[in-house]
């Protein structure tokens, strides 16, 4: 019961060494603190180099700018190639020009070979009608003066026109002839008819008329009432009008002059006279300007001392 279990004993605490282990910790510390890791320092600026990189870079922009894929270039323009073409065109032009006209010409004249037996059949002694085949710039089919036949746009139609006071008027159209001949065939009958109308207002009108009688003046040394045997043919009747002379006409008496004429009369006549002085003195003074300006030296270079 005496003898105890012995308990260790506790260190005995040491203030030095605990001084030491707070200065060592503390430079640790501080030694920790002063080894900070160093910061990368920003380079300084450049001005030469970064001049030398832009004239860099703005040269390899123009080199890239000036080596550009090459367009094709446009050929030159040859005139002799154009006037060669421009002459084969305008030929082939002509050529089918020529081929239209000569259709529509056949065509014009297969419609006069139909026509001429109509005209023909017109009253003897009517020249009204007149048929000809122009060959004009427009070829056509005159009936007479103001009637005539061309070929349309498509030179296969037809086309009858009549000039009259109020224009151009259409008549028939058709591609068919015989509609063609039925219309100037119409046209011929409706014309005859106006003829003989005008005709006969014509014999009628002068029915009306009654013929004047024509005086005439006394021949000088033959006695009043007588003609000259001469001038009568032997054996004719003596004409009413010559069975006596109408009385000598008396010349009527001029208008007397009243002073208000005869003063315009005057005045007109000083107005007359002074204009023609005026420009005969106008006249004088542009010679004398004249010779005096340059007529006086031509005189003494080409004839010597002038006269004046």
């Amino acid at each position: 019961m005496d003898e105890r279990p012995e308990v260790p004993q506790a260190p005995n605490p040491d203030l030095a060494d605990a001084i030491r282990r707070a200065r060592g910790e503390k430079a640790e510390r501080a030694k920790a603190m002063d080894e900070k890791p160093e910061v990368p320092q920003a380079p300084k600026p450049d001005l030469a180099g970064a001049l030398r990189r832009s004239r860099g870079e703005n040269a390899e922009r123009a080199e890239a700018m000036d080596e550009k894929p090459e367009a094709p270039q446009e050929p030159k323009p040859d005139l002799a190639a154009a006037l060669r073409r421009a002459r084969v065109e305008n030929a082939e032009r002509a050529d089918a020009i020529a081929e239209l006209r000569e259709i529509e010409l056949g065509r014009l004249a297969l419609l006069e070979s139909e026509l001429k037996p109509v005209v023909r059949q017109a009253p003897p002694g009517v020249d009204l009608f007149d048929l000809t085949l122009s060959q004009g710039e427009r070829p056509r089919v005159f009936l007479d003066m103001v009637a005539f036949v061309e070929m349309g746009r498509d030179r296969r139609t037809y086309r009858f026109f009549q000039d009259t006071v109020h224009g151009r008027v259409l008549i028939a159209q058709s591609q068919r002839i015989d509609k063609i001949v039925a219309a100037v065939t119409n046209y011929v009958a409706r014309r005859l008819v106006e003829r003989e109308r005008a005709l006969a207002a014509e014999r009628e009108t002068g029915e009306e008329r009654q013929p004047a009688a024509w005086s005439t003046r006394p021949v000088a040394g033959e006695a009043e009432g007588e003609l000259a045997p001469a001038k009568l043919m032997r054996g004719a009747p003596r004409p009413a009008a010559f069975a006596a002379s109408p009385a000598p006409v008396t010349p009527a008496a001029p208008p007397r002059r009243t002073i208000g004429r005869l003063i315009g009369d005057a005045f007109g006549f000083l107005l007359m006279t002074l204009g023609s002085i005026t420009l005969i003195c106008l006249i004088a003074i542009a010679a004398y300007l004249a010779w005096t300006a340059r007529a006086r030296e031509l005189w003494s270079h080409w004839f010597g001392q002038p006269p004046f």
